[in-house]
């Protein structure tokens, strides 16, 4: 199987710390991803992407490393997939402070070429990160793209 890697970077004006709690904390991601990740954020344990209207489980994984507040990386897969960890895919979070900024990169990787998943992320991650910037920056969300 020939894979496929997307990268998305994008530089915010905030701290690491509040960048890590927006991109976990199920109150932040709610209000720019209109969904919930819930899980400890330690490693080895199970995390869930949830809707946050009824909790159906949209996406689950493992959480492979965390260094709060500036590296997670995490497996990511539909729920049918939970037990065939050959069918996860894997995102790495890395933040890195820059003068009064922070750099955020996600890693989405160990994606199978022309899949499915790799159309959806590529139209989402962009979509879901850029909402984040405004509600860190401006203190509200952009208006739901999807």
């Amino acid at each position: 199987m020939e894979e496929s890697n997307f990268i998305y970077v994008t530089y915010i004006s905030t701290t690491p710390e509040i960048l890590w709690n927006a991109l976990f904390d199920p109150k932040m991601t709610e209000q720019y991803w209109q969904h919930e990740n819930v899980s400890d954020w330690q490693s080895g344990s199970k995390w869930e992407h949830r809707r946050f209207d009824n909790g159906e489980v949209l996406l689950v994984g493992k959480v492979i490393e965390s260094a709060s507040p500036r590296r997670l990386v995490l497996t990511w897969a539909d729920p049918a997939d939970a037990d065939h960890e050959e069918k996860h895919t894997r995102v790495t979070f890395e933040i890195d402070p820059i003068s009064d900024v922070v750099r955020l990169t996600v890693t989405h990787d160990r994606l199978k070429a022309g899949s499915e998943m790799l159309r959806d992320i590529s139209d989402g991650w962009p979509k879901v990160l850029s909402s984040l910037k405004s509600l860190l920056e401006v203190g509200k969300p952009l208006p739901r793209l999807w």
